[in-house]
């Protein structure tokens, strides 16, 4: 095999342990949204359940006719996301963010999937990479192979 190692691989470089089932959440920037119409919908026909914020989960519904719950964000008032976190309601988080306050608005969400150990991704491509991988693992379409089977 020529060339660079798939995104699935990376993600296993990077240590991270991807859920095989349960809740995804998802929360993006407005340019964002439709890139992530295609792996919500591979997560959905994986069984996963998805749950988004109030904007994330109308073009979801709207626009793409998945299956969506909406949760609130935190400065909405409880229950929150970060309280369905805690609860162990989520086991992948998908968030962009777009200007200053609105990465602040996400620290908690942050912080708490880094000290619960959840997935997080904030680009789109992360995102993608991070569904091939789950779908690569749960059809058992991962083989360990030498580093120089790659050159």
């Amino acid at each position: 095999m020529c060339g660079r190692p798939s995104s699935t691989l990376l993600i296993f470089g990077a240590g991270v342990d991807l859920p095989l089932a349960g809740t995804v959440f998802v929360s993006v920037r407005d340019r964002d949204k439709a890139g992530l119409v295609r792996p919500c919908r591979r997560l959905v026909e994986m069984g996963f359940a998805l749950v988004a914020t109030t904007g994330t989960a109308r073009f979801l519904v709207e626009d793409a006719g998945l299956p969506v719950t909406v949760v609130n964000k935190v400065l909405e008032g409880r229950p929150h996301i970060v309280d369905l976190m805690l609860s162990g309601g989520v086991q992948l988080v998908f968030n962009t963010t777009d200007g200053a306050q609105a990465i602040a608005d996400s620290f908690s969400l942050r912080r708490t999937a880094l000290t619960n150990a959840i997935p997080y991704y904030t680009t789109v491509a992360g995102a993608r990479a991070a569904v091939q991988a789950i779908a690569a693992l749960k059809t058992g379409g991962l083989e360990v192979a030498t580093l120089q089977s790659y050159f």
